[in-house]
């Protein structure tokens, strides 16, 4: 089984046969409390999944916010790392893409928005599915004015996104794996730096 993990909106859960097939799947659409529910939702899903070894993890790595994304990535690599398996990141919204292309049916050029936060939002462009059956990005993702962005399409097709299927990361993650490929780094896809900064070099009082 290959397990997916993403907090980048609400907090997502699944796990998915070697063929994609969903063999459970919990979640909660609220953008905060993900350190309070991820273990619960990961003890759930592991239990409806019944029996069957989980062979990889696949982390969502955003566009999200700071605190609430690196949430969802700790627990991934906890799970894969207790585990000795490997950890396959996914950009959370080619999970979103995926979900629009094949359980939606939309066809053609669409955009992905999902609240940023501070009126911003955060807008990757898609264009179908590629020969290994992942949604082909046609611009990269990019912070916008939530007032902007419509603008900032001009007229591409807008699909606001307000929380992730876990089953469609797996997949997305499975469909990788078998091609070889990966999809994005390390790091998680932030956008902005965190509020947090290490302080500066002391300022020298003069005498």
């Amino acid at each position: 089984m290959i397990l997916a993990v993403d907090t980048s909106l609400g907090s997502a859960v699944a796990l998915i046969d070697a063929d994609g097939a969903t063999r459970a799947e919990a979640g909660t659409t609220d953008p905060l409390g993900h350190a309070e529910v991820i273990g619960d939702l990961l003890v759930d899903a592991l239990a409806a999944a019944g029996p069957g070894d989980v062979t990889h993890v696949v982390a969502g790595m955003g566009p999200g916010p700071f605190t609430g994304l690196r949430i969802g990535i700790a627990a991934a690599r906890a799970f894969a790392l207790g585990r000795s398996i490997p950890v396959i990141p996914v950009p959370s919204h080619v999970a979103a893409a995926l979900a629009v292309i094949e359980d939606d049916g939309v066809d053609g050029p669409f955009a992905i928005v999902t609240d940023a936060r501070r009126r911003e939002v955060a807008i990757t462009v898609f264009d179908g599915s590629d020969s290994d059956g992942i949604p082909q990005i046609t611009a990269q993702t990019v912070l916008v004015l939530a007032a902007d962005a419509d603008t900032h399409l001009d007229g591409i097709r807008r699909i606001d996104v307000t929380s992730l299927s876990g089953a469609a990361l797996a997949r997305v993650g499975a469909r990788a794996l078998s091609a070889g490929r990966v999809l994005t780094g390390g790091e998680p896809l932030y956008l902005r730096s965190p509020d947090v900064k290490l302080p500066g070099a002391p300022k020298r009082v003069g005498l």
